[in-house]
């Protein structure tokens, strides 16, 4: 992969970047967000593909991009398919900061050196050129202005960026609601985008932490933290219960 197109994680990123504050938005759920996006941008590669609910990896040869190359080969060694709920929630971190000191290197942003309180050191980043990031968003402004279905990548970001709830920091005010409403609704113009954006957001409600429970019969509601009865064994029937009534008559 060559470095003439930038890559999600990096547009996501670049979005996310407050130029007035040299500080991300959403701080908390981008780092769900660029591991999405990472997987988005290895499947436009071609280096993984959706299974269900499920990545594969398709082609495991390298990318050229030492993070993108890094995801890629831990995939590789699940073997089998692994869940895009699954892997997105799993452990992250860092990940903004390594994108972050990426943008550094590659000279997209340069870090300026700062204190809290005048004691806590801190490092805020400034993009090195804003109409980057002009021209980033700029491609969601004419998805949703225009209502043209976007190419995959800008579908993919638009769906992220809502993910990760960049909505309201990108479109905000109640000026921007129904811009917010039209970027929500750009997910489904990516399967892949679609997938890894409800993932994430899936990974914030918690629901991949929720095992799946059987539902309860017909005209009954188990109680919260009971049991389910044991079935019994096909072809051997059904025993009834011995209450005390037929304990007494027994005696």
């Amino acid at each position: 992969m060559g470095r003439s197109r930038r890559t999600l994680p990096e547009e996501l990123l670049l979005l996310a970047l407050d130029p007035t504050t040299g500080t991300t938005a959403q701080p908390q759920s981008l780092d769900l967000g660029l591991a999405g996006a990472q997987l988005v941008e290895l499947a436009l590669a071609g280096r993984i593909a959706p299974d269900g609910d499920r990545i594969a990896v398709v082609a495991p040869r390298p990318t050229g991009d030492p993070t993108l190359d890094c995801a890629l080969e831990l995939l590789r060694r699940r073997g089998a398919p692994v869940r895009a709920v699954n892997w997105i929630g799993g452990p992250r971190l860092g990940l903004r900061q390594t994108y972050l000191s990426h943008l550094e290197r590659c000279g997209m942003v340069h870090a300026v050196a700062g204190q809290m309180c005048g004691v806590l050191p801190t490092t805020r980043y400034q993009a090195t050129d804003n109409e980057i990031s002009r021209e980033i968003k700029a491609r969601l402004d004419s998805a949703i202005r225009t209502g043209v279905p976007p190419d995959p990548r800008t579908a993919a970001l638009a769906a992220l960026a809502h993910a990760v709830g960049l909505g309201k920091h990108l479109y905000p005010g109640n000026e921007g609601r129904s811009s917010r409403s039209r970027l929500r609704d750009l997910i489904r113009h990516d399967p892949m985008g679609g997938l890894v954006a409800h993932a994430v957001m899936d990974v914030q409600n918690g629901v991949a932490a929720q095992p799946r429970r059987s539902p309860a019969p017909a005209g009954r509601q188990a109680a919260p933290g009971a049991r389910p009865a044991p079935e019994p064994a096909r072809g051997v029937p059904m025993q009834p219960r011995r209450g005390p009534m037929a304990r007494a008559v027994a005696h």
